[in-house]
């Protein structure tokens, strides 16, 4: 379990711990992905599913809110809340309509790495489902309504997210861990950069970034392989071949020790820390991945957990986890707790993460993860979306589409010198970035 939230992940962070099995009534069915290609070329990982009428299309492409232009972050995050309002020659108010009377889900996101959406309907509606889903993805209007109004929703949205202290740690924690690089820049934007965004950065945005060869598709239900096939060039097929070129730099975060405080009048201080990680194609993630869930992955089981929270009650929460990006990876931590008690739940959660990094741990502790991560897999996804998801993340992470079955055999072969290895290598408690938000005793900024 992993309690740290960051708006914006990548999906492949989001679908990494996806589900083994698809659970149909009475039954655990074991997924096996069928990988189908169009007569257009178009390719997708199919489940077929017939116990229930329904259907779920998830769909990515790569190149997320990190390709915003400088000065226009968030432009991924408003256009992700219009594609929906109008599209072709439906207006806003018929398209949404038409969406609610025949119960069809559409919705899309943005993340740092990704751009995506969904669809889910049930079978007898997928004429009109798969033709909006086409239109909004080619055909998006941009009326004035309803860009005014999605974009005051967002700047609500932001300017109250701005006096979340959670938020508030969580964008200076990136900002100096990445001074230099698009992902300091805040992914969801700013009520600044979100002003500044027109329509024509909209359709440009459309036209420039969605594109079949930058796309990554997840389906899950009622349809045969062929009829999906076709269904794919009808959905997909008008979109550009070829998306503008573009290109991130991998960069290491800066992460040389530093504490920042950030003073806001809250009664309860938010702690944020952070390091370098690994990313997900690092021959050690398996290793890290399990050495993590004994150290403040595992919620109620985490060392952490049981040091700070069970044995001192120092916090509210606190935990780790894996962040890897497509072009960086962090160890991130986070914690909650009363101004007066920051300076020892800190230095308590540097201590421990000091201990670790020795990887004295016992047998027991690793065999207990390690069977929780085995066990649990198989429960986490008994749902079409989360299963159309996941196909779509494996795609994403390029894990191949065997993993599923592959998967626990990676945590099994974890040995104890795995664990040592990589808790060496990742957990340098001088390294880290701290950030507090609040009125913590005892804590104050360095240079």
């Amino acid at each position: 379990m992993n309690i740290f939230p960051i708006s914006r992940l990548p999906l492949a962070v989001l679908w990494l711990t996806a589900g083994l099995l698809l659970s149909l009534p009475g039954t655990a069915q074991a997924i096996t992905p069928q990988q189908i290609t169009s007569p257009g070329g178009i390719k997708a990982w199919f489940v077929a599913d017939t116990t229930i009428p329904i259907l779920t299309i998830k769909f990515a492409f790569r190149g997320g809110a990190a390709l915003d232009p400088a000065g226009k972050e968030g432009l991924s995050n408003l256009v992700s809340g219009l594609l929906d309002e109008g599209a072709g020659e439906i207006d806003s108010k018929t398209f949404q309509q038409t969406l609610s009377d025949l119960a069809i889900g559409l919705s899309f996101d943005s993340g740092r790495d990704e751009f995506g959406g969904q669809l889910r309907t049930l079978v007898r509606n997928q004429e009109t489902a798969f033709r909006l889903l086409r239109l909004a993805l080619t055909e998006p209007r941009f009326d004035a309504e309803p860009v005014e109004r999605i974009r005051a929703q967002i700047l609500v949205s932001l300017k109250q997210s701005l006096e979340d202290a959670h938020t508030i740690g969580n964008r200076a924690l990136f900002e100096t861990l990445y001074p230099d690089h698009v992902y300091g820049r805040p992914a969801d934007g700013t009520p600044e950069s979100m002003q500044g965004v027109t329509v024509d950065d909209m359709r440009d945005f459309v036209k420039n970034r969605l594109a079949r060869d930058n796309l990554i598709i997840g389906v899950v239900g009622d349809i045969t392989a062929a009829e999906l096939g076709r269904r794919l060039d009808e959905i997909f097929g008008a979109l550009p071949a070829v998306a503008s070129s573009w290109q991130i730099d991998d960069v290491d975060p800066v992460s040389r020790g530093q504490t920042i405080v950030i003073d806001r009048d809250v009664p309860q201080s938010s702690i944020l820390v952070a390091e370098k990680g690994l990313k997900r194609d690092d021959p050690d993630f398996y290793a890290a991945y399990v050495m993590n869930h004994m150290f403040g992955g595992g919620s109620f089981t985490s060392r952490l957990y049981a040091e700070i929270r069970e044995k001192r009650g120092l916090v509210y929460s606190v935990g780790t986890g894996l962040y890897p990006f497509d072009h960086s990876a962090l160890i991130l931590g986070s914690a909650g707790t009363a101004n007066e008690r920051a300076h020892e739940t800190l230095s308590v959660l540097k201590a421990e993460w000091g201990k670790m990094a020795t990887a004295d741990v016992s047998a027991n502790e690793l065999d207990d993860a390690k069977t929780f991560l085995t066990g649990s897999y198989p429960l986490r996804f008994s749902s079409s979306g989360r299963i159309a998801s996941m196909l779509v993340g494996l795609q994403v992470a390029n894990l191949g589409i065997d993993y599923m079955q592959k998967r626990n055999g990676y945590i099994e072969a974890v040995t104890m010198d795995d664990i040592k290895r990589v808790a060496k290598r990742l957990l340098i408690p001088d390294n880290l970035v701290i950030v507090v938000v609040g009125r913590p005793d005892g804590i104050l900024s360095t240079n």
